[in-house]
């Protein structure tokens, strides 16, 4: 599914593989519950990952790993 996704695409985080992930071990693990229940839109893409935003909440973009992420 990863490598199917591109910019503009609207996407949610997958709570597993973001929970378990290096990123979430070298950090913060609680993570605020709209990367899951909010949809984002992908509006960059860099190797393995992509810069999503949360456009319904006020918050700053985040990069996820392209695999971290599904369609919705």
């Amino acid at each position: 599914m990863a490598a199917t996704l591109k910019r503009g695409d609207l996407v949610t985080a997958v709570r597993e593989k973001l929970e378990n992930s290096l990123e979430a071990k070298a950090s913060d693990t609680r993570f605020p519950p709209y990367l899951f229940e909010t949809k984002g839109e992908i509006v960059d893409l860099a190797d393995d990952y992509a810069l999503v935003k949360f456009g319904t909440v006020p918050t700053p973009n985040i990069w996820l790993r392209l695999d971290q992420l599904e369609k919705s």
